[in-house]
């Protein structure tokens, strides 16, 4: 297509009410149904290859049907589904994944490896083209693969229906006004799914139990599926401990000791698909310290530990909300300083405008140097995103940063806010 046709064809559908940049009605290009397209990435630190996988029908979209455009620029890949040969772009969503982490480890720098991945979108009535895109370290987005879906392909499987019971833990509100949680359990034996039930209103109690989801508990849905392990607790690699669990969750994550994952994504994603979901997160059944989050991919924690709520609701305000830890490290360097991370809570100053200038008093200094008269003071702090130079984190203290505190700072509170209205209104 020419640049005059696609401006033609763009001039028209905006006449028809399909504006490039507006938000679409769902009902005209998307039935209720969700389409999963599972993909390979594999690559090394400084290169990446995608393959196609394979497309699998679920029963249910559980993802938003009014703000179908993502605009927010958050996550480093961006999924966008498009009419064919035009500029009109039907859904988009940004996210991450375990892959684009594993790029930053020292591994990464010796090896090639793959791994399994996927994205959901809502189903399409007719032929769209879908676009996978990576951010640079410019976060400049970069086309990887196109794909045309013909939602009539007889090679789209349908998703299996499983034997395991489903939980409703919590609330039952519309799927499209609502968050929608799907609990999953590893670790947990046929005889500790009554264990695991109670864990998962430990984790109801934990989500609710911190400002700002308290306020808008009536914005969530949460459910599980009922999964057993043939062993109890999980993999410990450094311990030499290998457990045979439902999902093959393993400390030593990127031989990061308390970070606890999986590789074993396709058998998270057919069981998250059970039910609807905007987001997963795994329960591992284990008294040791740890978990993990990934934005808009999946979370992990441990539910044995003295800290396991706060590391519940640590993680999930990763995956959820997109959330940067606000800790750093010596002799870390994993953000260009050259420009603004797109992570709503930390800030290079290249563009703090984008970021929380607005909730900054005009009479705090910027940088604000870490003084006990600026504990309760929102600012400019450094040493964040791992990083002890260069980076800004909003507050002294957050849940973002330790759990010394019992709350998030105002700035993760309006990211969090922001994240429920953008699923439930």
């Amino acid at each position: 297509m020419n640049r005059f046709t696609t401006i033609v064809l763009s001039t028209v559908l905006i006449l028809l009410g399909l504006d490039v940049k507006s938000q679409v009605e769902y009902d005209k290009f998307f039935t209720d149904n969700q389409l999963r397209i599972d993909y390979y990435l594999y690559g090394n630190a400084d290169t990446v290859s995608y393959a196609l996988d394979k497309l699998v029908k679920e029963e249910q979209w559980g993802g938003p049907r009014t703000q179908l455009i993502d605009e927010s620029g958050n996550g480093m890949y961006l999924v966008e589904v498009s009419l064919p040969d035009s500029d009109v772009i039907l859904y988009s969503h940004g996210y991450c994944l375990l892959f684009g982490e594993w790029q930053t480890s020292e591994e990464a720098t010796r090896i090639n490896k793959g791994f399994h991945e996927s994205v959901i979108i809502p189903y399409p009535k007719e032929t769209v083209e879908v676009t996978f895109y990576a951010k640079t370290d410019l976060l400049e987005l970069v086309e990887q693969m196109k794909i045309l879906v013909n939602p009539n392909d007889y090679f789209i499987k349908p998703a299996p229906k499983l034997p395991y019971p489903i939980y409703n833990v919590y609330g039952d509100y519309p799927i499209d006004k609502a968050v929608d949680i799907v609990l999953l359990p590893d670790g947990y034996t046929e005889q500790e799914m009554g264990k695991f039930i109670n864990d998962c209103q430990f984790f109801v109690k934990s989500l609710f139990g911190y400002e700002p989801y308290n306020r808008y508990q009536d914005r969530f849905n949460i459910r599980a599926v009922l999964v057993p392990s043939q062993d109890s607790d999980i993999t410990m690699p450094g311990d030499r401990l290998y457990r045979n669990t439902a999902l093959s969750c393993s400390f030593w994550t990127f031989d990061s000791e308390r970070y606890c994952m999986t590789y074993d994504n396709e058998t998270m994603k057919t069981l998250a698909g059970q039910v609807p979901y905007d987001q997963i997160y795994i329960l591992a059944n284990t008294k040791k310290y740890g978990g993990g989050g990934i934005f808009n991919s999946y979370c992990v924690s441990t539910t044995g530990n003295s800290y396991s709520s706060d590391v519940i609701i640590h993680e999930f305000s990763h995956g959820f909300a997109g959330l940067a830890d606000e800790y750093a490290y010596d002799g870390t360097d994993n953000y260009n300083t050259e420009v603004e991370p797109w992570e709503p809570n930390i800030t290079t100053l290249v563009n703090f405008e984008a970021k929380w200038k607005d909730m900054v008093s005009k009479k705090t200094p910027v940088p604000t140097p870490v003084e006990k008269k600026y504990n309760n003071t929102v600012g400019v702090y450094e040493g964040a995103g791992y990083q002890k130079e260069d980076i800004y984190r909003p507050m002294i203290d957050c849940l973002m940063n330790t759990f010394n505190g019992d709350k998030f700072c105002p700035v993760c509170e309006r990211a969090i806010e922001r994240m429920i209205k953008y699923y439930t209104e």
